[in-house]
């Protein structure tokens, strides 16, 4: 194999993260049960992380082993020194662009215990990103490009995604295997009015692994059904609700035929389901990167989440899981094996309160899944309403 670093590019903030207490007991299934108007809210002490998929995948895949570059935009302002400052600690701020044109993006995060997470954001210079500020030559040397968050960057989704789908025709053009991450969206943004139908057609054919949440992915392929599920949940966790067979696979067979190699759609408790692509997309992949792709090959897995320690917050819990997936994918594990250790990184970031104080190594994840480390949905097998026929379609 001849190249080894990554590159990760795109999003990147402050998040800021109040510890919220668990209500009383009986309570605290829907958001409202902690955010009412004239309540008065408990949280712990106030902390603050430089985040976004930059910070959080980037770093994972470098505390895992990887060589990898942050390609990101901040202000020079208070946060951009923040976010400067944590990723010169981790060698990591070479590739990182000032822009004083611009303020840097924030987050405020809400994670109530058991609820998925509420976000208030302002994107700052993210907004300012185009396909210039990508370093292609950079990219050259490079095995994996991974690019996260254009929902939450106006310019990769404007114009139907013609910035977008540039950064990923011209970083194809370089040799690089390619990721693209997604972000949530609110049907009253600007965002949520983009075609994403549009962009994902202009964009996947230049992606080999595509990685969005079931929400996100619903959001854009399928609004009805979103909203349906949402209106199920009650303001509960959507994940929690999901049929993987009837909600999930759909979609991830139309993103294959949109043109990725494979679909990663992370499920939250319910865990992620993969759908791969026939052996020539892969063989393709193959010699181009020198991988053994082993065991990638027309597959449709159904990857259930391991049981936590403790649940701090989910933040950065799918940036975590995508991570050790596209490590351990370049370190050569077969897709089972990135499968289960993505889950487990998953399991172990949400025992934290930020993104990278709870990451473990790929070798110790290992052994304690080889230990027997539980899985969601109990010892005897997977919970049934989130299979929804999978079984019988299964490959694996």
């Amino acid at each position: 194999m001849k190249k080894k670093k990554a590159v990760v590019a795109g999003h990147i903030c402050v998040d800021f993260t109040p510890p919220m207490i668990s209500p009383s007991a009986g309570t605290g299934n829907r958001i409202e049960d902690f955010l009412t108007p004239g309540k008065l809210v408990h949280v712990g002490p106030a902390y603050f992380h430089p985040g976004g998929v930059v910070v959080n995948t980037g770093l994972t895949m470098k505390s895992l082993g990887a060589d990898v570059m942050l390609m990101g935009k901040t202000g020079d302002d208070h946060l951009g020194r923040i976010i400067r400052d944590f990723l010169e600690q981790n060698d990591a701020a070479a590739a990182l662009i000032t822009d004083p044109a611009s303020d840097t993006s924030y987050t405020v995060v809400l994670a109530p215990p058991g609820i998925d997470r509420v976000f208030l954001h302002n994107p700052g210079t993210n907004d300012a990103f185009t396909a210039m500020d990508i370093d292609y030559a950079a990219c050259e040397s490079a095995l994996l490009f991974h690019f996260g968050y254009p929902p939450l960057m106006r310019r990769m989704y404007q114009d139907g995604g013609r910035e977008l789908a540039e950064v990923f025709r011209r970083v194809k053009e370089k040799g690089c295997l390619t990721s693209l991450d997604m972000a949530a969206l609110d049907d009253a943004s600007e965002a949520g009015q983009a075609d994403w139908e549009t962009i994902l057609r202009k964009t996947l054919p230049y992606v080999d692994f595509f990685v969005p949440s079931m929400e996100e992915i619903c959001f854009m392929l399928d609004r009805p059904r979103y909203h349906a599920l949402q209106k199920r949940a009650a303001g509960g966790d959507v994940t929690r609700i999901l049929s993987i067979g009837e909600d999930v696979m759909p979609l991830a067979e139309r993103l294959l035929d949109m043109g990725c190699k494979l679909a990663l759609i992370k499920c939250g408790v319910a865990g992620m389901y993969c759908r791969t692509a026939g052996s020539g997309a892969f063989d393709m992949l193959r010699g181009i990167t020198g991988l053994k792709f082993e065991g990638f090959d027309g597959q449709s897995i159904y990857e259930r989440s391991f049981v936590p320690k403790a649940v701090v917050s989910g933040t950065g819990a799918g940036d975590a899981a995508i991570g050790a997936f596209l490590t351990a994918m370049m370190k050569g594990y077969s897709l089972e094996w990135c499968l289960h250790l993505a889950a487990a990184e998953g399991a172990c970031c949400v025992a934290a309160l930020d993104a990278l104080s709870g990451l473990k190594p790929l070798e110790e994840l290992k052994e304690r899944i080889l230990s027997g480390w539980a899985r969601q949905g109990g010892k005897d097998g997977l919970n049934a309403e989130h299979m929804g026929g999978l079984a019988q379609d299964s490959r694996r």
